[in-house]
């Protein structure tokens, strides 16, 4: 690490090793681009996994504590184990559903997982919190966890990565074709956006009131390569062109490398949704990833039966962006067909309403709702009450059975 930063701290703890975390990738490159097209091929449609990032805290001081390894250790031989791994930072932890064969069953597992690491935590003295940022907490004093895809990453990202102590959820969709995989990601660059402006759950950072309703999209995806909003690609020849080139020009080694917003997971047969921040409250985690699931099975349904698409450039989607990044729901979105702004609560309404038919074909419809506030618009309410956002976050995570266990 450069001088000019020796201030980053790394604490002198035992390290114990989760070898299931983290680990390099395993294939060739050639190797991961043609396993991928064959898994996306022969791959089953619509299924859905959720992960959710949990930030570790000190149960007293409210401050990011270096505890993961310790979860880890302590979750051994349990259920949860195989579903809870590292991400990143040692004051991380994330939760996975696995795979769910429909979103009934993912929304039981997200209750499950949250119940089952809720417990977990209390029974080593950690707190939890599910927002996109920490408010307070110096990234300085945050150690990356030791494993070869992070230490990888902290070897080429440095101060990029250190940076990075952001939370939060994701969501993967079997999608069944390598190019119909393609086009749905496609599709999806379109409203992220909206997505965006209705998860946002991270107004403070760095001790601070930021004015934002997302820091957690300005520290994390304006600071990555490769992050963000991606290109439109013709299709999964193009987009394998476009991967090739990464690793030919050694831009990557990794396929994690590539961290947009919206990805085909060569891991995978799915695509990946990564542009939302964590929820503080199970139910509008599940209304979230309900929201994910289906447009996803929507935008397939509309590419099956040739029903035009939206294919907006990229200047246009970040106008939106930078909408969503700023005032969340509070504020308009840009109705680029209408030329227009109108209301961020309209513009996620009348996805609902699209999505409808086959939402409640696929068991998701119970689950979409937009909430009266957002995790954003509470703390800022709360923080007219209180005055302190330090108030406002100790409010939200001392209670965790409510808020972050549902």
């Amino acid at each position: 690490m450069p001088s000019g930063c020796s201030s980053r701290s790394r604490p002198a703890e035992p390290f114990i090793y989760a070898s299931n975390v983290g680990d390099q990738q395993k294939l060739s490159p050639e190797e991961q681009i043609r396993t991928a097209r064959e898994a996306f091929e022969s791959g089953q449609d619509f299924t859905v996994a959720v992960e959710e990032e949990f930030a570790l805290l000190d149960p007293e001081t409210l401050e990011l504590t270096n505890r993961f390894e310790e979860l880890k250790e302590g979750a051994a031989g349990s259920e949860l184990d195989e579903h809870l791994v590292g991400e990143l930072i040692a004051s991380e932890i994330e939760i996975k559903t696995g795979r769910c064969g429909n979103f009934g069953e993912a929304a039981e597992r997200m209750a499950e997982r949250r119940d089952q690491l809720s417990e977990l935590a209390d029974r080593f003295d950690v707190g939890l919190a599910c927002t996109g940022t920490h408010p307070w907490s110096r990234w300085q004093d945050q150690r990356i966890i030791d494993t070869p895809h992070y230490r990888r990453n902290d070897e080429i990202l440095q101060y990029v990565v250190w940076r990075n102590n952001s939370f939060g959820i994701h969501a993967h969709i079997g999608i069944r074709g390598a190019d119909r995989a393609i086009a749905v990601c496609n599709a999806f660059r379109n409203v992220l956006p909206e997505l965006l402006a209705l998860s946002a759950s991270s107004p403070f950072v760095e001790d601070c009131v930021s004015g934002l309703h997302s820091a957690r999209t300005e520290i994390f995806t304006k600071m990555f390569p490769r992050c963000g909003v991606p290109d439109a690609f013709d299709g999964w020849d193009a987009y394998e062109d476009y991967v090739r080139f990464l690793y030919d020009t050694r831009s990557i080694d990794q396929h994690t490398q590539i961290w947009w917003s919206v990805r085909p997971h060569l891991g995978y047969p799915t695509v990946e949704v990564r542009i939302c921040d964590a929820q503080p409250d199970l139910g509008d985690a599940q209304s979230l990833a309900a929201l994910i699931y289906a447009l996803a099975a929507r935008f397939a349904r509309a590419l099956d039966e040739g029903e035009p698409l939206p294919s907006l450039p990229h200047r246009l989607i970040e106008e939106n962006m930078w909408r969503a990044i700023r005032y969340g729901l509070t504020n308009g979105l840009i109705d680029f067909e209408r030329g227009e702004v109108v209301p961020a609560r309209a513009r996620i309404e009348a996805l609902i309403e699209w999505v409808g038919p086959v939402a409640g074909e696929i068991g998701a419809a119970p689950y979409l709702a937009v909430p009266e506030l957002n995790s954003t618009e509470w703390q800022y309410a709360r923080l007219e009450e209180l005055g302190s956002h330090r108030d406002v976050f100790a409010e939200l995570v001392r209670r965790p059975r409510e808020r972050v266990g549902g």
